[in-house]
């Protein structure tokens, strides 16, 4: 009977069209990842696995399993934990899972710059201390969504779903690419190149995947072109921004606020110079974090086992 090892428990019944079509479902029962060990103990033999992005699948786990892997379904839109060319070598296909979580991530990306800009951690936690005693013209002071000028770096199925609930807020919106968009005009998006969006825009927000190109992206010299007081979203990946000048820029007051569901590292640790500033909200990578979302994406990693196992071409293929 051929194994599939799942690394973690998925929502959803999604698992049990793989044990209705007959093959062996382990799944990995802890809420933390499998330990390096386990991983690539598990692996051997298995015909199939279904990844996370916090497992790493190099050229040294793909020789654990041998030549019966045949498929990895990436449980994620991004698969940079993954050795493509280590699997292309080794004739194992890769699939993701794109497209279903747009909206549920352009939802979190917009409440974290709702959040941020009109200051609502704050204010949640202003009344839990019991420091709020009367009204006051001058509490909590924000800014405004409404008519200001947003930025969005990547303009994908996410990025243009963001701009999407940007414009029912009267904003106006900027975008950058590696080239202009036809569907940005529908939207009344402007290209930008980057230093002049990073110029321009009240607030910036993140939705490019993370390659050579993007890395670190977001250094000093990008923060610096930021105009003061701006605010910076990322819901992307936590590599595309320096930290540690992020961290410096807000420390010295020429950001506004920060917006982030990634982070480099990931997790933060508890006590990380970004968790101590109130200005920055951080949550814990829950971006396609609504429940039909991810049930969805578990029945469309599903699918692609189903199809490579059963000889067809995966629905979603990486390579």
């Amino acid at each position: 009977m051929k194994r599939v090892f799942v690394t973690r428990n998925l929502p959803g019944n999604a698992l049990e069209r793989l044990r209705a079509a007959g093959y062996a479902v382990e799944v990995w029962p802890e809420f933390l990842p499998p330990p390096r060990e386990v991983l690539l103990e598990k692996v051997r033999g298995a015909a199939a696995l279904i990844t996370l992005v916090e497992d790493q699948v190099d050229a040294d786990l793909l020789e654990a399993a041998g030549p019966d892997l045949k498929v990895i379904a990436q449980y994620a839109v991004g698969y940079d934990n993954i050795d493509l060319e280590a699997a292309r070598r080794r004739g194992v296909r890769v699939t993701n899972t794109p497209g279903v979580l747009t909206e549920a991530t352009a939802d979190l990306a917009f409440a974290l710059l709702a959040a941020v800009a009109r200051r609502v951690v704050e204010g949640a936690a202003y009344v839990r201390e019991g420091k709020w005693r009367t009204w006051h013209p001058e509490l909590l002071l924000g800014a405004e969504l409404h008519g200001a000028t947003v930025g969005i770096v990547g303009f994908g199925r996410i990025g243009q779903a963001f701009a999407r609930r940007c414009r029912g807020f009267g904003m106006r919106i900027l975008y950058t690419s590696r080239t202009p968009k036809p569907e940005a005009a529908a939207l009344e998006a402007e290209f930008r190149p980057l230093p002049e969006l990073l110029a321009e825009a009240d607030f910036v927000s993140l939705h490019t995947p993370l390659n050579e190109a993007t890395h670190r992206l977001i250094d000093r010299a990008a923060l610096e072109r930021m105009k003061p007081g701006a605010i910076l979203v990322n819901t992307a990946r936590g590599k595309i921004v320096d930290t540690a000048t992020l961290v410096a820029a807000l420390e010295a007051g020429h950001l506004g606020g920060a917006g982030l569901d990634v982070t480099d590292p990931e997790p933060l640790p508890a006590d990380h110079p970004l968790l101590r500033l109130p200005n920055v909200v951080v949550t814990p990578h829950i971006g396609s974090a609504g429940r039909a979302t991810r049930e969805a994406m578990a029945r469309i990693a599903v699918e692609n086992v189903l199809a490579v196992l059963e000889g067809r071409e995966p629905p979603n293929p990486v390579v």
